[in-house]
C-alpha cells in the first residue's frame, strides 16, 4: 500500500473509534497521523523499510507496527476486527449525508436507533428533531439524505463502473476464443451514473469464453450463467453482464447494447423507412422481425451499420437522441474533445489548502506526464474548512512558484505552475479584493455557501462573472453525484451573463461532480462561452480525471476549440489577458 492508501485506512480507523465511543485522543491521533502521512514527502514503503516511522512526529510504536503491517501486507487484523465489532447499521448510517459518529451515538442512545430503517422509523414519528442537537431542520435533511440513499442504491459513478470493467475487458482481449470484445450501455455512452456495467465478446465459443469469465478475480458472486450470458456481482455491488455472440452478430449487437433506448428506437424508425428491419441480430432486408441469415445485410462494423441507414458514424457519447441524427444525415458531426488534447488544468490544490501534495511534488509529476502546465488555485480565506490562504500566504506562494518555474526553465523544460486562487464568492463580494486578483495567472470563483434561494445564487454567480479578473466560474450547481443535490440556479441565465463578460465555465471533472452538466453544454457552446476540464485535483493521481472529463464533455458535443486547455502554453496566457484587457 502506498501512503495514499494507508491514511485512508488510518482516517477510517479514527471514525470507527468515535462511532464506538472510543477516547477523543485516541481517534484523533489516527486522523492526525492520516494527514501526516498524506503530507509525507517521500515514499512510504521507504521510511518503513529503513525503520524511520519513529521520527515522524505523531507516530507512536502502535501507529508504527500498524502502518508497517498495512505497507508489508496491504491488509490489517485490528481494521478488520474493528469494522467487524460494530453492528453493521451503524457504519451504514455514516453513508447518509449530514450523518457522523457523534450524531449516530447520540442516536443510538437516546433513541436505540441502529439501523437506517430504525433512523427512517424515528423521523417519521418525529423523535429525531426532539433529541439535543437536531431540530426540525436536521430531522428534514435526514428524511431527504435516506431517500437519496434509497434511490441511488444500485446507482453507481463512472469512474468506479470503467474501474471494474477495464481489468475485465482486459482479461476477455487475452482469451484465444474471443474475437472482439467491448464494453456497452451506459459506460460506453459515458454517463456520469450507470446503473450496471455490460460486456459483449463474439466468439465461435461462447461457452469457454463465459467459463473463463465468471472465474475472474473482483467477483463476489454469480448471480445467472448460461451458454452465451452471465451475470455477475463485483466488488462494491456494481452488477456486470457479459454477452457472448458471433462475430457477423457484433456490430448489431454492440449498437443495440450501447443504446440508448431512445437512439435505438429512432434506429429502428429509419431502418423501417427503408423497408429494412434492425434489432440486435442484425440489419435486415425484411418487413417483418426477423433473424433469416439470408436476408442479412452484412456489416463488419457499427459505421457499417449507419451508413447504410444514411448516415455518418454516430460516437457513442452522442447516442442520445439530442440532435444527433439531424447531424449525422448532413454529415455535420463535429471531431470531439479527446483527452490527449488536454495541455493541462486551471484548478488545483496543492497542501497550502486541502490538498495532499506540496508544489513541488505537483509540479515534478504533471511535468512527468507531459503537461505543459498546472494552475495552483488553493481555497481563498473564507473556506476556513479547507485552510483556505489569507492574502499574506497566498502571496508567499506566488514567490514559491516564481522559484519553480525559474528552476524548470533553468533545466530546459518547457512546463510550468501558473499562479491562481479559487476565490469564495460571497454574499456580497469576492473573498479577495481586485488588487490581489490581478496578480493571480487564474481566478477559479465558486460559490461554497450557497443560498436556499435560486435569485441570490444566480445574482452571486452572475456578479462574479462580471469582475474582470474572473477566468472562470468553478463548479457552477455544487452538486455531488449520488450524495447531494444541485443547489437552485438558473443556469441558462448564468451562461448567458458569462457569454456576456467572455468569462469561461468550469467542467469540473471531478467524477462526483461533472458540473456544469453535459446536457446544458450545447446551450452555452451556442452563446459563444467557453469550457475548461479541470479535474479540481486535491491528490496527483486526480490528474488521472481529466480523461473522464473529456468524455463526459463529449458528450456535451464540446471539440477541442471549445476547450479552453487544449492551447498550447504561449496561447493560453494571451487567453487568460484577454478578459483583463477589455474591461470584463
Amino acid at each position: 500500500m502506498d501512503k495514499h492508501q494507508v491514511a485512508e485506512i488510518l482516517a477510517d480507523i479514527g471514525t470507527l473509534l468515535e462511532l464506538k465511543g472510543e477516547n477523543p485522543f485516541k481517534t484523533r491521533a489516527y486522523a492526525n497521523a492520516a494527514r501526516t502521512l498524506e503530507t509525507l514527502a517521500e515514499p512510504l514503503a521507504t521510511v518503513v523499510a529503513e525503520n524511520r516511522l519513529g521520527e515522524i512526529k505523531g507516530i507512536g510504536d502502535a501507529l508504527q507496527q500498524k502502518i508497517t503491517e498495512l505497507v508489508a501486507t496491504g491488509k490489517l487484523k485490528y481494521y478488520d476486527e474493528l469494522k467487524a465489532s460494530i453492528p453493521p447499521g451503524l457504519i451504514a448510517m455514516l453513508e447518509i449525508s449530514g450523518l457522523g459518529p457523534k450524531k449516530i451515538q447520540a442516536l443510538q442512545k437516546n433513541l436505540g436507533v441502529d439501523s437506517v430503517e430504525k433512523l427512517e422509523a424515528a423521523c417519521a414519528a418525529d423523535k429525531v428533531a426532539t433529541l439535543a442537537g437536531f431540530g426540525e431542520k436536521t430531522q428534514a435533511n435526514l428524511i431527504e439524505g435516506i431517500a437519496r440513499r434509497r434511490q441511488y442504491a444500485t446507482k453507481h459513478l463512472l469512474f468506479h463502473a470503467l474501474g471494474a470493467a477495464e481489468p475485465l475487458l482486459e482479461s476477455l482481449r487475452d482469451h484465444p476464443e474471443v474475437i472482439r470484445c467491448s464494453v456497452a450501455g451506459s459506460l460506453r455512452r459515458q454517463k456520469e451514473i450507470i446503473g450496471d456495467i455490460d460486456l459483449l465478446a463474439s466468439s465461435k465459443k461462447p461457452a469457454d469464453v463465459i467459463e473463463y469469465f465468471v472465474a475472474q478475480p473482483g467477483i463476489e458472486k454469480i448471480t445467472a450463467r448460461g451458454e452465451t450470458k452471465a451475470s455477475v456481482i463485483l466488488a462494491g455491488g456494481i452488477q456486470c453482464d457479459l454477452r457472448v455472440v458471433s462475430d457477423a452478430e457484433f456490430p448489431f449487437a454492440l449498437a443495440y447494447f450501447t443504446g440508448s433506448k431512445e437512439h435505438n428506437i429512432v434506429m429502428r424508425q429509419r431502418a423501417i423507412a427503408r423497408g429494412l428491419r434492425l434489432n440486435e441480430y442484425g440489419l435486415f432486408k425484411s418487413k417483418e422481425e426477423t433473424r433469416d441469415a439470408k436476408l442479412l445485410v452484412k456489416c463488419r462494423t457499427e459505421e457499417d451499420i449507419f451508413a447504410e441507414l444514411g448516415l455518418a458514424f454516430v460516437p457513442p457519447e452522442l447516442r442520445e437522441d439530442h440532435g444527433e441524427f439531424a447531424a449525422a444525415e448532413k454529415n455535420a458531426l463535429p471531431r470531439l474533445v479527446e483527452w490527449t488534447d488536454l495541455r493541462g488544468a486551471l484548478h488545483n490544490h496543492s497542501t497550502a489548502s486541502d490538498g495532499h501534495h506540496t508544489l513541488a511534488e505537483i509540479a515534478a509529476h504533471m511535468e512527468e506526464l507531459g503537461l505543459e502546465y498546472w494552475a495552483i488555485t488553493d481555497h481563498s480565506k473564507s473556506s476556513f474548512q479547507a485552510n483556505g490562504l489569507d492574502a499574506k500566504r497566498l502571496r508567499a506562494q506566488l514567490a514559491e512558484i516564481k522559484k519553480l518555474n525559474e528552476q524548470f526553465a533553468a533545466n530546459g523544460s518547457e512546463f510550468r505552475l501558473l499562479t491562481g486562487s479559487e476565490v469564495d464568492i460571497l454574499k456580497d463580494r469576492l473573498d479577495f479584493d481586485d488588487e490581489l486578483l490581478a496578480e493571480l495567472d487564474v481566478v477559479v470563483a465558486s460559490l461554497h455557501v450557497p443560498a436556499n434561494n435560486e435569485a441570490e445564487n444566480t445574482k452571486r454567480l452572475i456578479r462574479a462573472a462580471e469582475n474582470k479578473y474572473v477566468h472562470m466560474l468553478g463548479h457552477l450547481t455544487g452538486r455531488l453525484l449520488l450524495e447531494r443535490e444541485a443547489y437552485p440556479v438558473n443556469q441558462e441565465a448564468v451562461i448567458d451573463a458569462c457569454a456576456e463578460t467572455g468569462t469561461w465555465i468550469e467542467f469540473n471533472c471531478n467524477p462526483r461532480r461533472f458540473d456544469l452538466d453535459w446536457r446544458l453544454w450545447p446551450y452555452a457552446k451556442s452563446k459563444g462561452v467557453k469550457c475548461v476540464i479541470n479535474p479540481d485535483a486535491h491528490r496527483n493521481a486526480h490528474a488521472g480525471f481529466l480523461r473522464f472529463g473529456a468524455g463526459v464533455a463529449r458528450k456535451g458535443w464540446l471539440t477541442k476549440a471549445d476547450v479552453i486547455n487544449t492551447l498550447p502554453f504561449a496561447k493560453l496566457l494571451k487567453e487568460l489577458q484577454r478578459k483583463r484587457a477589455s474591461g470584463g
